[in-house]
């Protein structure tokens, strides 16, 4: 059920609030990164606990994705995206007020709470404004431009406003943002949600799959300093694959499933959510480690390692527009497989970085390589992940997607981690040994790419791709 569709203008402008909010929520997953040894010198925190600024977010946001998108659908799109970011503004409030560690960290992981339950409702409310073919393309291409260029400009604004004001403000700047969004968005955006026959809330799947995804990414995030050979990670992981199998268990036999299965029998559904999951593996830890290597083996500060993602951000903006054309005119698939191939390419080159790099020789061009590759990809693999869904689906597709982005960036981060730090002291790390071991990281994550590429090409429906064509040739006919 939608609301009654709004004008062309509003249309667009609702596009703009929707992409504004979702900016915010992938800009907060790194944003305070260049923030931490602020954070940490004033609310002592320990050295080993100081991740979990970052870690409470990512395993909040990534373990109630899928609920968060079931609940849109259900409740209702545009209300779970007020209340999400109604949420997400008062626990950044919360958190830059904090005035101790574990304050802190609660706050990072309501925000990622309020975060789980805005991003997939934004998302369906968008494919539920714009109508498939060349107008939605267009739409995917803005909202890729802004959630692609988010982690970019995190690192970018953190180190401005943590040089210029103070670490609080890393937070504070998202407490008017959302609320503006919140206020705005019953007048700008259609509520929509599903005109299913059954809507029953399935709680026993809510609780396994919530309570399996967020044991994952804890495991995860929390593998390099636990040891992946650990009980602790080996016992975790076990958790999680059986609270994820009683899940399924669960989904098969219920009534009104919080996922029904029948969703992965869309062979283009299925394969997105691959290549979207290799995207996350493969680029988050990009961000990760480019940050590590500027700051700790080049020596620069906060301000200008924020400064030195500014082109990154700018490409995958301008790549991000140029891909929804394509995928107009060429269909999703081939663009998907060309924006897998630049990311790949970027990383390999990365991995070449020196010990004495230099910004204009050793770091801009790979970074506009896999920002050029990261618009490309970002904009089909969203396309592709809702090809074929029913509308009262949109919030269950755009939660599966947003999923597998998140868990394969605390994968990717946890793997790679282990790979890169494989060969440092921890108490006295040499800028050789870490150089090296940033550059095996960025090979095997280019590595994930290029397993996205075969994805795309073997896996991903042409058929589907080429029905985007039609769509756009039926618009124009009309």
């Amino acid at each position: 059920m939608t609301d009654a569709a709004p004008t062309k203008d509003r249309r667009w402008l609702a596009l703009a609030l929707l992409a504004a909010a979702q900016f915010v929520v992938v800009l907060d997953a790194s944003i305070v990164n260049v923030a931490l040894p602020s954070i940490g010198r004033d609310l002592d925190f320990a050295q080993e606990d100081l991740s979990w600024v970052i870690n409470a977010y990512t395993l909040f946001f990534g373990g109630f994705l899928l609920l968060g998108g079931r609940l849109a659908d259900l409740l209702g799109r545009r209300r779970m995206f007020v209340v999400g970011l109604v949420v997400f503004a008062l626990a950044s409030l919360a958190g830059g007020l904090a005035q101790s560690d574990l304050w802190l960290i609660v706050a990072r992981a309501v925000q990622g709470l309020g975060a789980a339950l805005l991003s997939p409702a934004a998302l369906s409310l968008l494919i539920a404004t714009f109508a498939e073919g060349s107008e939605r393309n267009k739409a995917l291409g803005v909202w890729g431009a802004v959630a692609g260029s988010g982690g970019a400009a995190g690192v970018l604004l953190g180190g401005v406003l943590t040089d210029a004001l103070s670490w609080e403000w890393v937070l504070f700047v998202n407490v008017p943002i959302g609320l503006v969004v919140a206020l705005l968005a019953p007048m700008l955006v259609a509520e929509s949600r599903s005109d299913a026959a059954h809507r029953t809330f399935d709680i026993p799947g809510a609780i396994t799959v919530t309570a399996g995804l967020s044991i994952l990414v804890y495991a995860l995030v929390d593998a390099e300093s636990a040891g992946w050979g650990s009980a602790q990670t080996i016992g975790l992981l076990a958790l999680s694959v059986a609270l994820l199998g009683a899940f399924l268990l669960i989904e098969s036999r219920t009534r009104g499933p919080l996922l029904p299965l029948g969703i992965f029998r869309l062979r283009t559904l299925s394969a997105s959510n691959g290549v979207g999951l290799l995207i996350g593996m493969s680029l988050f830890s990009m961000f990760f480690f480019l940050s590590l290597y500027m700051q700790q083996v080049l020596g620069y500060d906060a301000m200008k390692a924020g400064l030195s993602y500014l082109p990154l951000a700018l490409t995958i903006i301008v790549s991000a527009g140029v891909a929804s054309q394509l995928t107009t005119k060429l269909g999703f698939k081939p663009v998907l497989m060309g924006g897998m191939l630049l990311v790949a390419a970027g990383l390999v080159w990365l991995s070449f970085v020196p010990v004495d790099g230099s910004y204009a020789t050793d770091l801009l061009g790979p970074m506009i390589v896999a920002g050029a590759g990261l618009g490309f990809s970002f904009v089909p693999v969203t396309i592709g992940a809702v090809a074929g869904t029913k509308p009262h689906e949109a919030g269950l597709a755009s939660g599966l997607i947003n999923t597998s982005q998140q868990v394969g960036g605390a994968l990717g981060v946890a793997v790679l981690s282990t790979v890169a730090f494989a060969n440092v002291d921890q108490f006295r790390p040499d800028p050789a040994a870490l150089t090296q071991g940033f550059g095996n990281a960025f090979l095997i994550g280019a590595g994930f790419a290029f397993v996205g590429f075969l994805i795309a090409t073997f896996a991903v429906s042409r058929r589907d791709s080429e029905a985007m064509k039609g769509v756009e040739a039926a618009v124009v006919a009309a």
